[in-house]
């Protein structure tokens, strides 16, 4: 649809100039930074960064209602710029201009409705969220979007001449990097440092097929991050991991277009993600609260976090109901199949605590909630979500498991919709699936495959050489095998 064709007091709004005063403001002191810097701590403190908008107010000069129809209609324009999570561009990166924005297809992944089958099965109505159908097959892409059209703006104002993106990963992470940094070709090198052996063969071969350096060391996640983290602080590179508040933005847009399908009325739904390294937690709750301050929606919905008994830190600190005693500590992790969330030490923690705090204080004590699930059921529940229709990865299935935590304590009321964020796509952990159909997992995932849900190919030979009674023979044995009814003669 061209832009002329739109309603009238909306033109001039379709196409938004940059604006804005964007700025590192820390959570620990409340020091403020430029965003012309490669910054992702603070130098005073070391504390987290949150990206302010230092005029947003400009905003709320708008009424909810404006920036609904707004956003509605501009899904109907086929500017690349803002197709993808930039759609909702002034609450994004206001100050890029558009030409500087990449998309390469992220963004805008379909919600798909559990049937009826498995809705019995859980007790509860609930969607997928799909962000395996983004471009490298994971959620990471939609940061990278804006983390790296940010990196593309500020290389090409402040002349920094080629510049060595970096993070560490557990696979989906670097993928997105490695994806979007060669994208932009010569102006962009990729890194990426990975724990050895802990990453599919699947993910690997993305950040390797992108032409980035791979670099794989002993450990874990936490071990990587360490590295990535001492680089950025002596070293000019930018650091791409969910340190990075660019990336945290851009994946904000999730609950923006949760909020989107549902017409903007999420007052009855409870959004169910991953924990990880804290990051999509953290956009999560944090687009739903910036969409409650422009009165784009009226009420805040649920926020689920889960985590697996290998990996559970953010659990252990809620646990704790008095927020006076409240300790975080970080936790040595066991090999778990939800990879992307085998995370011991979240770098996004201080930003958890603070959002969970205003969350609260708008939606009440239970609007944010953290359960615990054993590795048994994130495999029993991605198979059994996949048995019915869905893509979902091991992570869909912690968030499924997760799910059906809450429903068995009564944390989740009848009446709730849940979503559910499947956070990569479902090929990129097959070798999971094929450990439990193989029931060869090493013991110290502690997984027992359930017969009902594993599966195996079946050889059948001919048991003539005749070419012709071969295939009479096959599909005899097959329609035995399937137990197929004959036609009637």
């Amino acid at each position: 649809m061209k832009p002329q064709e739109f309603p009238q007091d909306l033109q001039p709004h379709l196409i938004p100039a940059p604006s804005g005063d964007m700025a590192y403001r820390c959570l620990e002191c409340g020091a403020e930074y430029g965003i012309t810097e490669l910054l992702y701590t603070c130098p005073k403190c070391k504390g987290l960064f949150l990206l302010i908008d230092k005029n947003e107010a400009r905003l709320k000069e708008k009424p909810g209602a404006f920036w609904r129809r707004l956003f509605d209609h501009r899904k109907m324009l086929n500017l690349p710029a803002l197709k993808g999570v930039f759609l909702f561009y002034e609450l994004i990166a206001p100050i890029i201009p558009l030409g500087d924005i990449i998309y390469l297809g992220e963004g805008h992944t379909p919600q798909v409705a559990a049937n009826a089958d498995l809705q019995g099965e859980v007790g509860r109505a609930f969607y997928f969220k799909n962000d395996g159908q983004n471009p490298s097959a994971s959620f990471k892409d939609r940061g990278m979007a804006a983390a790296l059209s940010y990196l593309n703006y500020l290389v090409r104002t402040e002349n920094l001449g080629k510049v060595l993106a970096i993070c560490a990963s557990t696979g989906d992470t670097s993928a997105a990097a490695a994806l979007y940094g060669a994208y932009l070709g010569d102006k962009i090198a990729s890194a990426v440092i990975l724990p050895h052996g802990k990453v599919t063969p699947q993910q690997l071969s993305q950040p390797l097929g992108s032409g980035a350096k791979v670099i794989t060391i002993p450990g874990v996640f936490d071990d990587c991050m360490k590295i990535v983290e001492a680089l950025s602080d002596n070293y000019q590179v930018a650091l791409l991991n969910s340190k990075n508040s660019w990336r945290i933005r851009g994946q904000e847009s999730y609950a923006y277009e949760v909020a989107q399908w549902f017409d903007y009325d999420v007052s009855r739904i409870a959004v169910v993600v991953p924990i990880g390294n804290a990051g999509n937690i953290t956009a999560v709750m944090q687009g739903f609260l910036r969409l409650h301050d422009l009165g784009v929606i009226e009420g805040l919905p649920r926020v689920i976090g889960v985590q697996s008994r290998h990996a559970n830190p953010v659990f252990l600190y809620y646990r704790e109901p008095d927020r006076a005693k409240r300790v975080f500590r970080p936790v040595t992790v066991s090999p778990s199949v939800a990879q992307a969330a085998m995370i011991g030490a979240p770098v996004s923690m201080p930003r958890v605590i603070r959002l969970v705090e205003e969350y609260t204080r708008r939606a009440g004590e239970d609007a944010v909630l953290v359960v615990e699930v054993s590795e048994q059921e994130i495999m029993d529940s991605m198979l059994l979500a996949n048995r019915h229709g869905h893509i979902a990865c091991t992570q869909g299935g912690e968030s499924l498991a997760g799910l059906r935590a809450a429903v068995r304590k009564g944390l989740i009321d009848q009446d709730e919709t849940a979503v559910l964020d499947a956070t990569a796509h479902h090929l990129k952990f097959v070798g999971f699936q094929e450990m439990y159909f193989s029931n060869s997992f090493p013991p110290e995932f502690e997984v027992t495959p359930k017969p009902e849900y594993q599966n195996q190919p079946q050889l059948l030979t001919p048991k003539t050489g005749d070419a012709q009674g071969k295939v009479a023979d096959l599909a005899e044995q097959i329609a035995g095998l399937l137990k197929l009814t004959p036609k009637k003669v």
